[in-house]
Order: structure tokens, then sequence, then C-alpha cells
């Protein structure tokens, strides 16, 4: 059996597949299906400073390889994660990364202080939530702003700070050097693309929202487009995702330099596809002779 440990920002990972936040939830939904310590970590359901209802539905729709979401990172806010989440989470012999959302900077701040003295491995900082100082735009769709809002967090905390980036912006490598400049321990992306369907019988957006965020597979291309762009600029580990969906997307992102993966849309059209991942990438590793999932990453030889 090949060695499936990897590390990031100093956190080590006992395999480098990870629910990504908003498809997981805070894992109890799972647990009845498989042990949640056969994952490398799960990444928890974003987390704003007080609880939201999100948006009004409907807010989900299928698209082709892939599905639009506006749910609006409905959440029982950050105190409610650390007294009643937080505890059973940390029995379940994995990685807790908190991910955290806000709508000002300030917001962003006070969640990662009450973090700072809890058992959480590692805080993702989600830069695509809309500041609501700034007329909406979303932090992560400017340099200035994205290296505003890490420098400020990482103020506010030792934790390994992780950084998970917007896809929708003119150039990400330049989002992923600014934010690593200003104290990132790592990034990750890519958070999903801004889509939109239709309904021509009614003739109205079929999301309450108007738009909604887009994954699945027909994502997967650009995402891992993206990450072997930042893989390339930065020095921090990146972590990938976007329409992974078994271990050779698993593969293909860790060669195009993903130090470990999340794993989003694949987990509503199969559950167990974390697990089936981890189980495939094992015997890939086998299949190769090669001894550590390490040696993947970077690999990919460019023509």
């Amino acid at each position: 059996m090949a060695d499936l440990r990897v590390t990031v920002a100093g956190v080590e990972f006992k395999n480098p597949i990870i629910p990504a936040s908003g498809a997981f939830g805070f894992g109890r939904e799972y647990e009845c299906l498989y042990p949640l310590s056969k994952l490398g970590g799960i990444s928890c359901k974003g987390t704003t400073l007080n609880g939201q209802n999100g948006n009004p539905p409907p807010r989900i729709a299928e698209t082709p390889s892939g599905m639009l979401n506006s749910v609006g990172l409905q959440n029982p806010g950050i105190d409610h994660f650390i007294e009643k989440e937080l505890p059973y989470l940390k029995t379940q012999d994995t990685v807790i990364i908190a991910n955290v959302a806000g709508h000002t900077v300030e917001d962003c701040m006070e969640i990662a202080r009450r973090l700072e003295p809890t058992g959480v491995d590692m805080i993702e900082l989600n830069i695509s939530c809309p500041n609501v100082k700034q007329g909406g735009a979303a932090f992560g769709t400017s340099c200035a702003a994205a290296e505003n809002i890490t420098a400020a967090v990482r103020s506010c905390t030792t934790k390994p700070l992780m950084v998970k980036l917007s896809p929708n912006v003119t150039s990400i490598t330049d989002i992923a050097k600014a934010v690593e400049a200003a104290g990132a321990d790592a990034v990750s992306l890519i958070n999903t693309l801004l889509g939109m369907r239709i309904d021509i019988k009614t003739r109205r957006p079929i999301l309450k929202n108007n738009v909604g965020g887009m994954s699945g597979p027909a994502v997967f291309p650009i995402a891992l487009r993206m990450v072997w762009q930042v893989a390339n600029a930065v020095s921090v580990p990146v972590v990938g995702m976007g329409g992974v969906s078994n271990y050779q997307d698993a593969v293909e992102m860790m060669l195009a330099g993903a130090t470990a993966i999340q794993m989003g849309a694949a987990i509503f059209a199969d559950p167990w596809a974390p697990v089936k991942t981890i189980e495939g990438l094992n015997r890939y590793l086998d299949e190769q002779k090669i001894e550590k999932v390490t040696d993947l990453i970077g690999q990919v030889q460019p023509w």
C-alpha cells in the first residue's frame, strides 16, 4: 500500500482527499455511510459571524455535467459551530478545516479570533463573498481587496491560513500571488464559476437569485488549468478542486501541482465518491509502483 500522506501548511493529512465546504455539511450526515476517519480532512460548511438563512428557493439547478447553486451560505453561525459541531468533529480522527466567510473584513477577523483558541486544524478563508462596504464586489476579484482581507485575518490567528480563490477574475495567478504576499499559508481553488439557467416556459431564471455558482465535471478542465497556473506562480501549497469526480481526476490535479484535493458536487451524485477516490488513488499508485503520493505533485511535463 502506498504512502498517501500529504502536508499542507504544516498540517499532515492521512490522504489528500477532502470533502469541499458546502458539500458535506459538518459531516454528521455521512457518518452512517462510512467512518469519517477514512477522509484526509473535512472542509466544513461555510460559517459566518452570525447565522443566516441563505437565499430563497429555488436555489439548486442541474446543468449539463454539473449543477448551479445559490444556497447563500446558510449556516448556524460561528458560535454554534464552535460549541455544537466542533467537539463532535474533533472525535473523528481527521483534519478539520473551518471555512470562514463574511461580508466585511471585520466579520472575518472576528471569526478568526473566535477560532484561535479552538481545536480547528486550519482556517480556509472564502474570499468570494460580497464586500458590502465596497459596493458588493467580491473580496477575491481584485488583488488589493484579496491582499487586504488576507492580511487582516492573518493578524488575528496563528492557525494555518488557506485562502479559497474565485475563478471569476481576469488573472487568478495575480490574486494567488497577492494573498501569498499577505501571509496565506496555502491557497485552494477553484470556487464555483458564475452561471445561469432560464425556464423557457416561464421565461424566468430557474434560480430565485437569478445566477449561481456552477460546479461539477463540466468545470474540471478549467479548474485544472487554473491549478496548474497557480502552482507555477506561488510557493505555498495548492489545494485543487473543481469538478473532481474520481481518482483519475485527483491524479491529474496532483500532476498539475495540487498537494491535496477537495471534492464537492461529486458527493451529491455519489456520497461514497471521496472514499472511492482514496481507494482508486491507492490502486493507481500500486499499479504504477509509486511509493508516495507526493511523488505525483507537479510532475506534469508540458509540451
